[in-house]
């Protein structure tokens, strides 16, 4: 009996559960003796009879699985591709995500893209890695079913009780990696950290799935390896469905729930953990419980270019968490952040100059802001400060939802909850510059502009001509009067709004002000500043 080895590069593995189905397709074969499959390097060894198989036999029976056999010549070139192509779709995904926060992320409190990438395309992405389930767990499908049949019954009972088990172990697993998370990231600022290495988990993972970046592959999360045999042991053995559904919780060696658990830990919340893998789990489901007939539809090629999608996904919802990481850590370096720094938004508005001469302003004993808590965001979520003035910052609870029911500002150590009705919050702010806040999950953010105090500026001098009757003064006094009663001079704490409200007794009417000064930057508005306000007749 003769012997002979083969080797050759399996792409399309995307995590180690792969290893074992490239293994068990290559041992089906008469003449095979010993298969080894390695992920990180996508590489397969074979030793086999050559009198009883062929390498083409052999490359077969693993593209039949839907992975693309190359000799070591194909995978070289291929590599080389792949790192061209990794780097142009890398740009182009961070020229996306600037686009879509440009345009979701507004200066009113709008929805930001974490929001449009909720528990709704997790459920997606759960859909699509259910194609991935039916290779990795659909033997043990197969086992109760099989048991059914013998036994005479239906499958539904089968069927409800592996989804229910399932269900539940996801749900279960994903609250205790949030409380996971809680606990370890007790302060926003830790939040904010935690966060953000969660999202770099979960691009390394997607990546990984990709199957770009090779080095990245030997990062993994998994139970530790005689623990994960003795589950996968547990749960083919087993023909009870909702104990096999159980088991499949403990599965971590399958990447994309490997980095749901992160994405579970990041959120610093059980509940928010539960309803992650609770929604990930559902979306598993359709597919894995109807893989007999999908199986005819789907093949093993598209199988792998919709877990590629899969892969896509999970990159950008890392993106978004690092995003959201950086703006409970309110150090500046978020997205929004940086693109107001870009379009000179992003520093406070400097004083006005003084006069020569001109004497330094009162100091009030407090300034007061005024916001309102929506579900779309906070309004207005941008305030200019004086510093060393107490502020009071009037919260105003109209529609309290899991995301603002609580607000952070980690530089100035305050946190505290959104309760219905107002609220008044003290504090006051030390230093010059930008301070960040946001809600407690980083996904409705918001700043405060912290300026010196500005001089006091000398009154303004109106030149009186010489009339040469009383009619002519009259015109005059009456041009001063009307000059005086359109202008306004800023104080702390303003919003267009909010003077809206004082001088016509109605905020909606900002935009009055804002086609009465060409120009003006609602958001740069400060102390001392002197604008146009239209009469109320206009």
């Amino acid at each position: 009996m003769g012997a002979a080895k083969v080797g050759f590069r399996a792409h399309g593995m995307h995590c180690h559960g792969c290893e074992r189905v490239i293994e068990a397709a290559a041992r089906k074969l008469p003449g095979v003796r010993k298969v080894v499959a390695d992920y990180p390097t996508e590489w397969v060894e074979v030793d086999y009879d050559p009198a009883a198989a062929t390498p083409e036999q052999i490359r077969a029976a693993v593209e039949r699985q839907g992975y693309r056999t190359l000799t070591r010549e194909q995978s070289q070139r291929r590599r080389m591709l792949t790192k061209i192509a990794g780097f142009v779709i890398g740009v182009a995904g961070i020229g996306l995500l600037i686009y879509l926060d440009a345009n979701w992320i507004g200066d009113s409190g709008a929805p930001d893209i974490s929001r449009h990438m909720s528990l709704d395309l997790i459920f997606l992405l759960g859909l699509l890695t259910g194609f991935h389930c039916v290779g990795m767990c659909g033997g043990f499908v197969l086992s109760y079913t099989a048991e059914d049949a013998r036994e005479g019954r239906p499958s539904l009972r089968s069927h409800l009780l592996y989804a229910a088990g399932k269900t539940l172990s996801y749900t279960t697993i994903g609250a205790l990696f949030g409380l996971v998370g809680a606990i370890v990231a007790f302060t926003p600022l830790l939040r904010g950290a935690a966060g953000v290495a969660a999202g770099l988990f979960l691009i390394v993972f997607g990546l990984n799935m990709l199957g770009l970046f090779a080095p990245l592959r030997r990062i993994r999360l998994a139970l530790p390896a005689p623990l994960q045999k003795l589950v996968a042991r547990r749960a083919a053995s087993s023909h009870r469905p909702f104990v096999i559904g159980l088991l499949n919780g403990l599965m971590i060696v399958c990447g994309p729930l490997q980095a749901m658990y992160v994405m579970a830990a990041g959120t610093g919340s059980a509940l928010e953990g539960a309803k992650m893998l609770l929604a990930f789990g559902l979306g598993t489901l359709p597919v894995m419980l109807s893989f007999g007939a999908l199986s005819t539809l789907v093949s093993a090629s598209l199988t792998h270019r919709l877990l590629m999608a899969s892969g896509a996904i999970v990159v950008a919802l890392g993106a978004v968490m690092i995003n959201r990481g950086l703006v409970l850590t309110g150090w500046g370096y978020d997205l929004q952040s940086m693109l107001g720094v870009l379009r000179g938004t992003g520093a406070p508005p400097a004083p006005p100059p003084a006069p020569a001469g001109a004497p330094q302003a009162a100091r009030p004993a407090f300034q007061t802001i005024e916001m309102e808590v929506r579900a779309t965001g906070f309004s207005p979520n941008r305030f200019t400060l004086v510093k060393d003035v107490p502020v009071h910052w009037v919260v105003d609870g109209k529609e309290i939802t899991n995301c603002n029911r609580r607000i952070v500002a980690p530089s100035l150590k305050l946190e505290f909850e959104v309760k219905p009705g107002k609220q008044t919050i003290e504090f006051t702010p030390r230093e010059t510059g930008v301070i960040r806040w946001s809600c407690w999950m980083g996904m409705l953010p918001g700043a405060f502009d912290v300026i010196d105090a500005p001089a006091r500026a000398a009154p303004p001098k109106i030149a009186e001509a010489k009339a040469p009757d009383a009619k002519r003064g009259e015109v005059a006094s009456d041009a001063r009067s009307s000059a005086h009663d359109n202008h306004y001079r800023i104080v702390a704490g303003d919003t267009l709004r909010s003077i809206a409200k004082k001088r016509y007794g109605d905020a909606g009417r900002w935009k009055t002000i804002v086609d009465a000064n060409p120009g003006l930057d609602p958001r740069r508005l400060r102390p001392g500043m002197e604008i146009v306000t239209p009469a109320k007749s206009e």
